[in-house]
Order: structure tokens, then sequence, then C-alpha cells
């Protein structure tokens, strides 16, 4: 079945009056895109980012009287009819959609992250297979990837990690299939948490090797490593409590930062930890240290 949604453009301040709006008068989903390519990378702890000119979009059941609905809208929160846009929308098989677009990914010579649907390209390599489901992390992203390359690098036999942030679990699972000894996840969202385990069992890892939890309930044993892929300003917040989980001469590895973020993580870190590589991957940035005596 068909779908209609409804695209207003408006400006920053009134996408709170154009969302209360349409989901008053039967949106099933709000969205919010930017409409005159305006970054936005890291917001503000509890601030919802908005750009300056900002495209709302509601999405209808196709069996609405869509001049009865732009009528209530435009009258509830002030636009104009000429902002006003319906399209239709065919169903599709969603999840099929976002599939098409995740390939296998070479990370290293040897270590490839793979889609649990799509069959190796080199079954010979290391293959992490990976569905992400509702969580953070394909390996795609330059932090991530940044993250994968350095575990592939490094000497990660028979180390205990952390993976703070674990997401989808692709750095704790890669972690182990190098060789890590155990690896324990740690995530705020219950979702990642899930994905993490389902993730591990869908590369023949058994569940014990990879235990996950929420931060008020992990372990506070020193590990070898600690794997952290999540934003500068978390990272600066967290920075005692990643660094308390560090055995001297740890490793942590820092990504989620943007290069102009950099020099406000080498400062939080560097009183406990040596600099040892900074990598660079587009306009982000990925820090490894080692904690020091």
């Amino acid at each position: 079945m068909p779908w209609l949604q409804l695209r207003v453009n408006t400006q920053r301040d009134d996408v709170p009056s154009v969302e209360t709006a349409m989901t008053s008068n039967g949106a099933l989903s709000v969205t919010f895109e930017d409409n005159a390519d305006q970054p936005i990378f890291e917001p503000e702890l509890g601030e919802t980012p908005l750009w300056n000119e900002t495209c709302v979009t509601g999405l209808f059941d196709a069996a609405i009287e869509t001049h009865d609905v732009q009528d209530k809208i435009t009258h509830q929160c002030g636009v104009g009819d000429d902002a006003c846009h319906w399209q239709i929308l065919e169903d599709k098989d969603w999840q099929r959609e976002w599939m098409k677009h995740f390939s296998p990914l070479q990370c290293s010579a040897n270590f490839w992250i793979c889609p649990s649907w799509i069959a190796p390209p080199k079954p010979e390599a290391i293959n992490l297979m990976l569905d992400p489901g509702l969580a953070f992390g394909t390996g795609t992203h330059p932090t991530t990837f940044m993250c994968l390359k350095w575990v592939a690098e490094c000497n990660i036999s028979n180390k205990d990690v952390v993976d703070y942030g674990c997401g989808s679990g692709i750095l704790g699972i890669a972690a182990l299939l190098h060789g890590a000894k155990s690896v324990t996840g740690i995530d705020i969202d219950p979702q990642a948490l899930i994905a993490s385990q389902e993730n591990a069992k869908r590369n023949n890892l058994d569940k014990e090797l990879f235990p996950v939890y929420f931060p008020d309930k992990c372990p506070t044993e020193k590990t070898d490593i600690v794997l952290a892929n999540i934003l500068a300003g978390p990272l600066v917040e967290l920075a005692p409590a990643l660094v308390s989980l560090l055995k001297t001469g740890g490793k942590i590895c820092l990504s989620g930062i943007l290069k102009s973020q950099q020099q406000a993580i080498i400062d939080t870190y560097s009183h406990h930890v040596t600099i040892d590589k900074i990598d660079e991957k587009d306009e982000w940035v990925c820090i490894v240290g080692t904690k020091k005596a």
C-alpha cells in the first residue's frame, strides 16, 4: 500500500509547532532534514539539534483527505500553503532497501566486515559477519573503520578488552576474532546490548566471551585494552571512568572525534595516558594511548 508524505519547509524556531500539528492530525512519523546544507556534527548533552532551514516530513496513511489535513496543519502552525508539498511514497520492504547499501568492507589485508546475508568475498580471511539491527556500527563510518583497522593491526591476542559504547558489537567481536581472550561490552542502549550478543552468536562466539552490561552494572576489574568509539563530549566526561578500567601499560583507543576536537581529548587524557598514535580519516580522528605508571 502506498503512503503519503507531507513535506513542509520551515525555520528552526517553527519546527516544534509544525511537528505538533502533524502528529495531532494523523502523522504516523515525523522526520527532520537539513534544507540548506548546514552540517551539525555533535550536539550538547540534552540538546536536539536543528538546522536554520529545516524540512519537516510527516508520513500519513494514503486514505486521508490531503486538503483537510493540510488546512488544519497550516492553521495550527501558521505556515503558508506554498511551504507544503505532498508526495506519494510507495510501500517497500525497507529492511531490504537498507540491506542493498551494506556491502563487504575490507579493513586490512586479511580482515573483512561482511553483511550476514552475503557470502564473504574471501572465505579464507577473518570475516566478521554482521547484522547491526537497531544499533550503531557497520564499519563504514570513518570512526568505526579506524578502530577496526587498529584492532586488526595491534597485538590483541590473549588480551582482556572493554568495548565501551559497544553498539552493534562490531569492535568487540573484531577483537575476539583477532585473538582477544574476552570482551566486556558496555552501552546505555538496551538494543545495543541485544545486537552485540546476537552478532557474537552470528560469528560462532560463545556469549560468555562477550558479556554485556549497562554502565552502572559493569565490572570494575582492570583490563588490557579499552575501545571507546562514542563522541568527544562523552569521552571527556567519561575519561576518569575509562582510564580507571585500564591496567598500567594498557592501551586505550578513542574515536568519534572530529579533528577540531582532537586537542580537547589529548588535554583530557594526557595526564594519565601517553598518546602513541593519531589516525585521521576525512574529518575524524582516532587517538591511541598507553596508560602511564
